[in-house]
């Protein structure tokens, strides 16, 4: 895993929320799930505007080996998509955790976040 952040959380499923400085989520697939993937070749991102439930699916990542949905780690609406990913799904393999985050979301509430994994937690379970 990369090093340690604070203010990231992640839930069993492999997605990553960061928690941004204007009480945005930031989404993403964690560095295990792009490397148990393998090179991503497609990626279908939430429209802006879409609503979304915590656990529900919200995107798709496919690579050569499988496709997966990527769910929404916490309740909110769609505020923005990485339409990069749309020419370069394996940005997502190079840098997850940058310029590979997939959409973000305005939280439909603030108790959401705290309730996912912390990092040492994420590391436990995929152990």
């Amino acid at each position: 895993m990369s090093a340690a952040n604070a203010t990231r959380r992640y839930l069993k499923s492999h997605e990553w929320a960061q928690l941004e400085s204007d009480g945005s989520v930031t989404v993403g697939i964690s560095e295990h799930a792009a490397d148990a993937l393998g090179e991503l070749v497609f990626v279908e991102l939430p429209s802006i505007g879409k609503t979304l439930a915590a656990g529900a699916a919200a995107a798709v990542v496919e690579s050569v080996k499988a496709a997966s949905d990527v769910y929404s780690p916490i309740a909110g609406t769609v505020i923005a998509v990485n339409a990069v990913l749309n020419d370069t799904p394996e940005t997502i393999n190079s840098d997850c955790y940058g310029s590979g985050w997939m959409f973000k979301l305005t939280p439909d509430s603030a108790s959401g976040f705290a309730d996912l994994l912390d990092e040492a937690a994420y590391a436990a379970a995929i152990a």
